[in-house]
């Protein structure tokens, strides 16, 4: 079915045009077909206040301009203070530490689409009782069963940073102090890790002055995404839209 945005039509091929920018993404088709609506809603607005002709709104320079102008115009944002940012900084501390560095391997039992899933866990426990029992065999047993590529290295990773890896591993390794081989399994969407920390180098705390900026254009962000949001949801509900619901999903509604 084709979808409509007060008469502006998205047809399937344009949704086939989008959809290279949603290749990651769990329903690319969905997730093309939202961005292109809410695109849709945005540039209507923008031509009914002057802010861009009808004839160039297919112009994609131009049509994000005129949306950034829109936004800026009906769903302003206050700069973040000091203050703000300040108590930001506060709150979030490892967010804002230098030089950490954490030397770990894995072993990794893949999990992947249609996969016995309660099989993989119960083996992947019981190769991780093996290696806290025995950690020097560690790398062999890497050797054996990890999935990774790492497994030719004896599951070595090698020195790791903060945001190098996905967020549940980088809270295993990264969270308290130990070293040796992690008690329990790590779940990530990769499957399950067994893990080993080698070594552990502590990292500073970057002074605020420092990291002020960074904090305000983290801030500014969130709160941008907010209000546009809102005031999509606002457009959405005075337009005649047909061939898609705009409600209740969890797609990006600015790209």
């Amino acid at each position: 079915m084709t979808i409509s945005v007060n008469e502006r039509e998205i047809t399937p091929a344009m949704i086939e045009g989008e959809l290279a920018y949603y290749e990651g993404a769990a329903d690319p088709q969905a997730e093309a077909a939202y961005a292109l609506t809410v695109r849709a809603l945005l540039l209507d607005r923008a031509c009914t206040l002057g802010l861009i002709d009808a004839a160039q709104a297919d112009d994609e320079g131009a049509g994000e301009a005129a949306v950034e102008a829109l936004l800026a115009r009906e769903a302003p944002v206050s700069e973040p203070t000091t203050a703000e940012c300040r108590r930001y900084y506060d709150a979030h501390p490892d967010d804002f530490v230098a030089g950490e560095l954490v030397e770990a391997s894995h072993i990794l039992f893949a999990v992947t689409p249609n996969a016995p899933l309660e099989a993989i866990r119960r083996q992947a426990e019981a190769v991780l009782r093996q290696a806290l029992e025995s950690p020097g065999q560690f790398a062999s047993l890497a050797a054996q069963f990890s999935n990774c590529p790492s497994s030719a290295q004896g599951g070595n990773l090698g020195q790791l940073t903060r945001r190098a890896t996905v967020p549940e591993f980088e809270r295993a390794v990264f969270e308290g102090d130990p070293v040796g081989v992690l008690p329990r399994l790590v779940s990530t969407r990769y499957g399950f890790h067994v893990i080993h920390v080698a070594r552990r180098e502590p990292g500073r705390l970057v002074p605020f002055e420092h990291v002020e900026h960074q904090i305000a254009n983290r801030l500014r962000e969130t709160v941008q995404t907010k209000a546009a949001e809102q005031y999509i949801r606002i457009l959405a509900g005075r337009a005649r839209i047909t061939g898609i619901d705009l409600g209740g999903t969890g797609s990006p509604l600015v790209q």
